[in-house]
């Protein structure tokens, strides 16, 4: 059991630097992200520091991976999700990922008529929407849109924003948001004559 141990917190040194050089940060960025000290992290990355949970913790939410992919764990159980519906001001929200921090998505139910609060809010990040069903509205800054099933929206969260539904029927949005500066990036192939 030992050498297992062993063998897997070795990998996790090797796993950071890769980390860190696929998204081109460097060890002073990453430094700066963490509050781990440059030669912490150095010596993390070439195994000459044994990973600890709280060393961990922040690289993983810095890196925006689960914390198991950082130390390599196997998949196990059931990859499937069941959400567990958040209700607020009576729309119902329904978490489609599990991972800690990054992207998130969520599959929102917002009844006719709904909801009563009326400011606009705004908080760091980015936000991605795709109307389900129903209308929709989306107050975004000085813009005021009705949006229709099929319709996206993409847009930062730090401008003043809010999305209800003023119909009489029920409207289903799919969620994704994300940290400022992680934007959604569709790629599709371009139509063929």
């Amino acid at each position: 059991m030992a050498n297992d141990e062993a063998v897997v917190l070795a990998a996790v040194g090797p796993r950071l630097r890769a980390l860190r050089k696929n998204r081109g940060t460097t060890l002073s960025e990453l430094a700066d992200t963490t509050g781990i000290s440059v030669s912490t992290l150095s010596r993390l990355e070439s195994g000459h520091r044994r990973p600890t949970l709280e060393l961990l913790l922040p690289l993983a939410r810095a890196h925006q991976v689960p914390l198991d992919e950082l130390v390599g764990a196997p998949a196990v159980g059931d990859p499937r999700i069941r959400p567990r519906p958040i209700v607020r001001h009576g729309m119902t929200f329904l978490p489609l990922t599990r991972r800690p921090g990054g992207l998130q998505a969520f599959k929102q139910i917002l009844p006719p008529h709904s909801p009563a609060e009326t400011r606009l809010q705004s908080h760091e990040g980015y936000e991605w929407l795709y109307v389900l069903s129903g209308r929709p509205r989306l107050q975004l800054g000085e813009h005021d849109l009705m949006l229709e099933a099929g319709e996206v929206a993409e847009f930062d969260t730090r401008t003043p924003h809010r999305v209800s539904n003023p119909g009489p029927e029920p409207a289903e949005v799919l969620s994704l948001f994300g940290p400022q500066g992680e934007r959604l990036h569709v790629r599709a192939r371009p139509a063929t004559d």
